[in-house]
C-alpha cells in the first residue's frame, strides 16, 4: 500500500481539501491518504467550515477530518509527503533525520509545474474564492498525482 501525507499549516484548510480530493481518485485498498499541519493550532478540529463547504459543492465530505500535527515519525509511516507551500516546505525538512527522509517531501504543485516549488497560497484569511481557487490547484495536482500512480 502506497500512503500519502498532505501538509500544510494548520490542517484545517488545504490539507484536508488535499486528502479528500486525492482520496476520491484513488482506490482505498491500494493507497492510504491522510493529512496534517505543522502548527499545533488546531490539533483534533475539523476542517475550516469553507473547506468542508467547498469540498461538498465539488461532492466530496471531509467534515469527519480532525487535525493533527505532522512529526518525525510521519517520516516512516509516508512513502510521500506533499507540502502545500515553502513555509511548510522548510518546516517539514527541518525535522527530516536524514536524506531519505528529505527525498519523501515535494511541494504539491511540482506534480503540474515540476520543479517551479510553487505554493499553495493559504485561503483562511481570504474570502470564500480563494477557497474555490485552492480547490481547483488541489483538483489539479491530486489528477496529475493519481494519473502517475494509476497509468
Amino acid at each position: 500500500m502506497t500512503k500519502i501525507l498532505m501538509v500544510c499549516l494548520g490542517n484545517i484548510c488545504r490539507s484536508p481539501l488535499a486528502e479528500g480530493i486525492l482520496k476520491s481518485k484513488l482506490s482505498s485498498a491500494a493507497f492510504f491518504v491522510d493529512s496534517a499541519g505543522t502548527g499545533d493550532y488546531h490539533i483534533g478540529k475539523k476542517p475550516d467550515s469553507r473547506s468542508i463547504a467547498v469540498a461538498k459543492k465539488h461532492g466530496l465530505d471531509i467534515s469527519n477530518l480532525k487535525g493533527r500535527q505532522f512529526s518525525v515519525s510521519d517520516f516512516d509511516a509516508f512513502d510521500v509527503i506533499y507540502a502545500m507551500d515553502e513555509s511548510n516546505y522548510r518546516n517539514i525538512i527541518t525535522l527530516a533525520r536524514n536524506e531519505q527522509d528529505k527525498a519523501k517531501v515535494n511541494f504539491i504543485l511540482n506534480e503540474i509545474y515540476p520543479d517551479q516549488n510553487q505554493n499553495v497560497p493559504d485561503p483562511y484569511y481570504g474570502g470564500n474564492d480563494g477557497f474555490e481557487n485552492v480547490y481547483n490547484m488541489l483538483d489539479e495536482a491530486c489528477d496529475a498525482i493519481s494519473k502517475k500512480l494509476n497509468p
